[in-house]
Parts: C-alpha cells; structure tokens; sequence
C-alpha cells in the first residue's frame, strides 16, 4: 500500500501511552505521506508537520509522488519479467491507489501478497480494504525488527521463504535511526531464497551542496521534531543496505546501482526539469543469487 512505516524505531520520538496510530497529538509518518499524496486521513498535528517541511521546502511533495512512482514501476517490472509470485511489502501505510497488491495481481490473480506494519488505523483500514482478497493478507509486526516479520506465525502461514520472494522497504529505513540500518536489511536478505528481489527506496542525501541543503532542511524537521526520525543518507550508505546482491541497471544510461526515483526506468521522456526535492529520494532494485 502506501511506503511509509507508522512509527519510528522504540527509543524514538514522542513518549505516548497510546499507539501511535490512534493519538491524535502524536503525529504519523504514514498519515503525513498520505496526506502528500493527496489522501485526507491525517490529524492537525500531522498538518502542522506537513506546513512545515512545506514552508521549508515548498516542492517536498515530489519526494512522495517520486517514491511512489518508483514503487509502481518497480512492481510492474518483477510481476512482469519475473516469475515471483510472493511479494512482501513491509511497512504498508495507509491504502492509497495502486497498492501492491493491486500492481501484481494485474498481471497474475493469484499472487501473495502479506503487508506488514504496525499502526492500529492501518491495520484496520488494510483488512477492511482486503477482506474478500484471499491471495492479499494483513499481518502487524515491526519491520524494524527482523525477526518478528520472517519468524511470524501469519507470515509464514502465506509465504515460502524457501523460493523467491520480493521484498519490499520502500520508503521505510530512512525512519531507522543510528548505525544499525543495514544490519536490519542484512537480516532480511540472509533470509531470503536465491531469485529473491529486494526493492529499497530512501530519503537521499546527493553530496551536492544545493541539493544536501534540501535534505538537511527537511531532515532536521523531521528528526527534531515530535516524529524523531527520516535520515536522509549518501549512495555508499544506502547501497550498503543491499550489499550482497546483484543491483539492476536503473535506466539505459546508468551503471547498476542506486538512481533519483523518478530516474529509475521512467516511463516516458522527461519534458520538465526534475525539483530539487525529488533529487533527494533514491531508489534501488537488487537480486540475490
């Protein structure tokens, strides 16, 4: 569904006694990127953080339709030109249009799909959204946290991690604080079988003077404040996350690896020029051999 995870890592953040999907004083990740992408289901004080990133940044909206098209494309491509028929997409978010499910199940009905997340509002939106889906499952776990999601009951109920999967943190890990980000992915791809996929997209930091001062402006808003987390990193340390596997070619013209999300395989030529917000998501597809 949509690529946000609903609450940063435990240590993080605002204190609340309630989780964070049902306190309206506490703002979402998930309800702010929804909220970006045109949805309506985010609180006031959600509001107050999207103003800001947009009084800062006024073309922080290309961050979430970039990383949106790039989630697209790259799911057309693996239901497409793969024979994967299981796709795990961890931290779902809100329902938006075309949500995993509704991609892969396009091209073959019977496809499995398991959402993961753990935010209250989103897991009952989810399973109203999928109650008569029986290829399509809800499952709460941390995505953070390896171990809960490839060792879950639920999980493994619909998934054979014994054959290639499609993993999915699209829009996910730039909410992990500290060091330990691609220990987590690391995790997660030990797991997996040979012909897995992982699709990984992040909050990018270029190096480039005019474009890291986009980034450090929106990142300082949002880890100084009530959300305590979205870390904008370089090449080197997102491509870390997938280390081990064999990177796609992101377009005809580039070396395989990491590319700006709109530049990943678009659709079209581009007839305008790219913001310089949405030089600042980045996304990657890696194959396990």
């Amino acid at each position: 569904m949509s690529d946000a995870p609903s609450a940063v890592p435990s240590g993080t953040g605002s204190p609340s006694q309630k989780p964070v999907g049902l306190d309206p004083e506490r703002p979402s990740i998930a309800r702010i990127y929804d909220g970006f992408l045109g949805g309506h289901n985010f609180y006031e004080v959600d509001r107050v953080v999207m103003e800001k990133i947009r009084q800062a940044v006024p073309e922080a909206v290309d961050i979430a339709r970039g990383n949106r098209g790039f989630h697209n494309r790259a799911l057309r491509m693996l239901a497409s030109q793969t024979k994967i028929r299981q796709f795990v997409d961890c931290g779902s978010g809100l329902p938006t249009a075309e949500n995993t499910h509704q991609i892969v199940q396009r091209i073959d009905k019977d496809t499995t799909v398991v959402y993961i997340d753990n935010d209250p509002v989103v897991l009952a939106h989810g399973r109203a959204l999928l109650a008569e889906n029986d290829f399509t499952h809800m499952v709460e776990a941390d995505i953070f946290k390896p171990e809960a999601v490839l060792e879950n009951d639920e999980v493994l109920r619909h998934i054979d991690f014994a054959e290639p999967v499609a993993l999915l943190h699209v829009g996910t890990m730039h909410h992990f604080e500290g060091d330990g980000a691609a220990d987590v992915m690391r995790a997660y791809i030990d797991a997996l079988a040979p012909g897995s996929y992982v699709v990984l997209s992040h909050f990018f930091d270029p190096e480039v003077p005019d474009l890291t001062a986009i980034a450090k402006r929106i990142e300082n808003i949002l880890t100084q404040g009530p959300l305590g987390a979205g870390r904008f990193r370089t090449r080197t340390e997102i491509e870390a996350m997938l280390a081990g596997l064999e990177f796609l070619q992101p377009n005809a013209t580039s070396e395989p690896g990491l590319a700006v999300c709109d530049e990943w395989w678009p659709d079209g030529p581009r007839l305008t020029p790219l913001s310089g917000s949405a030089q600042c998501v980045a996304g990657i597809v890696g194959v396990k051999r």
